[in-house]
């Protein structure tokens, strides 16, 4: 992963100017929404995804390669409906 250092200001009412270079980069246009999180003192700022469905896709394959995942998810709801039967 490279990163594309550039000093930005913060305004009067803490908005900023994301450099043009890094919104070409990651094809930011305007009316896109960002989420905004932080890590320590790093502020993150990552588009916003249209579907997170689909942005989530595919997460964690390697823990999920061996199982039948409708079958894990049945298994758990009846255990859940025993439980709430007791």
């Amino acid at each position: 992963m490279s990163y594309l250092d550039e000093c930005v200001r913060v305004s009067g009412k803490y908005q900023v100017v994301i450099p043009k270079s890094i919104r070409e980069k990651i094809n930011l246009k305007k009316g896109d929404e960002l989420m905004v999180s932080l890590q320590g003192k790093t502020i993150i700022m990552r588009i916003k995804p249209k579907s997170f469905s689909n942005y989530m896709l595919g997460l964690h394959k390697k823990i999920w390669k061996d199982i039948e995942a409708t079958e894990y998810v049945e298994k758990e709801r009846s255990s859940w409906k025993s439980h709430q039967q007791e």
